[in-house]
């Protein structure tokens, strides 16, 4: 199988589809049955706490108000709607209406930005979500407003929807909002917006079992916790991913240093007179060739691994192979990237969109970029990792000194 497809699929079901799914299959197996019920008076409360700790630790908002919305919906469904009360009556009513708002909230949530939580807007989404439980009471409380019978609307005639408990706008708000977070998930393939779409499926099974009680209450708690983990994945990949590349950064490099015994080789490569191409292409498109050749590092032969080492500079770590080695697939990068012309995009687009754009998505330039290579290894004078670095960034030095766009050992 392509890589680029396992790649996507991990990132798909790792890690919320593995944390829903095994939730399921303990309860569908009766393995939680004996501490089921002590389960449900530990499990919300702790991922909650969780959440709304690193929430307001991050600064992450949205993991915040998800957390809101599945703890009033969680409450309110055992309140008015636990165990035959979602078959009739307002229990049926406000299961429905919930189950109708929910996903779409959570979809909502996950299309937003992060602007804060005790700012402007944070109190805007605040007074959003409580006034929708307003709402719900209302609909409850009232049924001659007449809004009870459309959140209630099913199609008994349909065999494959009437087997769900859920009407049919719960079953479309659904639709849409797994939709929107499959769209989103796909656009971005972000850790947090894959939390929110299987989040969203926990939340699915908690309503489709029909029945309002533990189960349910497990299956909200498991859709706070993936976001949670979400939310600890994306710091952690921040700490340890360079953003503007998407490859490992510093902090990576320096565990990674640590882990390797034995014989190893460096590798520090530098982008030849990046300053001057910064001052005349600006910094936008000095970004572009960043990135542009992060990725054809990311190709490199030999089993070196590439990290960003700061600016424009980059680190490649070949465990277990000696300079000899290491060189031939260097000397391999560093012509093939000489010989590539690298097509960007101007720097200096208009800000505001014009009324009769030009085709072909304004200025692109196609430029040339050259490398220069430094590289050591271990051996009984360079002994631990910090030394090794030490002597390719003086082997780097030596390959600018040289004339640039050369490999010195």
């Amino acid at each position: 199988m392509n890589s680029v497809v396992v790649r996507t699929l991990f990132s798909l079901f790792v890690p919320g589809g593995l944390v829903v799914f095994t939730t399921a299959i303990l309860l569908y197996m009766g393995t939680l049955d004996k501490s089921l019920s002590a389960l449900v008076h530990i499990y919300p409360y702790a991922v909650a706490a969780a959440g709304l700790l690193l929430g307001w630790r991050f600064n992450r908002s949205r993991l915040v108000f998800a957390i809101l919305v599945l703890a009033l919906a969680d409450r309110a469904l055992l309140y008015f709607s636990a165990g035959s009360l979602a078959s009739a009556g307002m229990g049926r009513t406000l299961y429905n209406t919930v189950a109708f708002l929910l996903p779409l909230n959570l979809a909502a949530l996950s299309l937003m930005q992060e602007r804060g939580i005790i700012t402007v807007h944070g109190i805007g989404r605040l007074s959003f979500i409580l006034s929708q439980a307003v709402v719900v009471y209302l609909i409850c409380r009232f049924p001659q407003l007449g809004l009870a019978g459309f959140f209630n609307y099913s199609l008994a005639k349909a065999h494959l929807l009437s087997r769900l408990s859920l009407a049919l706008p719960a079953l479309m708000a659904f639709g849409t909002a797994f939709f929107l977070l499959a769209i989103r998930f796909i656009r971005h393939e972000t850790v947090l917006e894959n939390g929110f779409f299987w989040a969203l499926l926990s939340v699915f099974m908690a309503f489709a079992a029909g029945k309002i009680g533990p189960f349910s209450t497990i299956y909200f708690a498991t859709a706070g916790a993936v976001l949670v983990i979400s939310v600890i994945e994306t710091s952690h990949s921040m700490a340890f991913q360079d953003e503007l590349t998407g490859i490992p950064g510093r902090r990576a490099l320096d565990e990674a240093l640590l882990k390797l015994t034995g014989n190893y080789s460096v590798a520090m490569l530098d982008i030849d007179f990046f300053k001057k191409f910064n001052d005349r292409y600006g910094h936008d498109v000095g970004d572009q060739v960043l990135r542009l050749v992060a990725s054809r590092f990311t190709q490199v032969s030999g089993g070196g691994k590439p990290y960003r080492y700061g600016g424009e500079e980059f680190t490649v770590v070949f465990p277990g192979k000696t300079v000899s080695e290491t060189t031939p697939h260097l000397e391999r990068l560093r012509k093939e990237l000489a010989k590539t012309r690298f097509i960007v995009r101007g720097g200096d687009r208009r800000r505001k969109k014009p009324e009769n754009p030009k085709k072909g998505g304004g200025p692109r330039k196609r430029v040339k970029v050259t490398i220069s290579i430094g590289v050591a290894e271990r051996n009984e004078r360079y002994g631990n990792p910090a030394q090794v670095i030490q002597a390719a960034d003086k082997a780097l030095y030596r390959a600018k000194k040289k004339g640039r766009n050369r490999t010195s050992t």
